[in-house]
């Protein structure tokens, strides 16, 4: 993901916006992996392979989302890990 899509990227649940970007790997201002995070509504959603995921609840992979908490759930925030994460690690 391009960091510069940040100026245009809203939370599809509530449309708030600006969300929080929290990287873990970035290159020359590219994003390839992950999370945005709506401080409105506490939702996270991750990056990728630099795509943001960004679906409604129903429409979310629970597994995949699971193995990219367990995968990174040293290298991102507490409030992702706990309080916007819906399955609760």
């Amino acid at each position: 993901m391009n960091k510069n899509m940040m100026d245009i990227l809203a939370c599809p649940i509530d449309k708030s916006h600006p969300l929080e970007l929290f990287e873990i790997k970035e290159k020359d201002k590219i994003v390839s992996e992950g999370a945005l995070f709506c401080s409105k509504c506490s939702r996270f959603y991750p990056i990728i392979e630099e795509i943001p995921i960004m679906l409604p609840d129903e429409l979310r992979d629970k597994k995949q989302e699971m193995d990219f908490l367990k995968k990174f759930k040293d290298k991102l925030p507490e409030k992702i890990i706990t309080k916007a994460n819906p399955w609760h690690l």
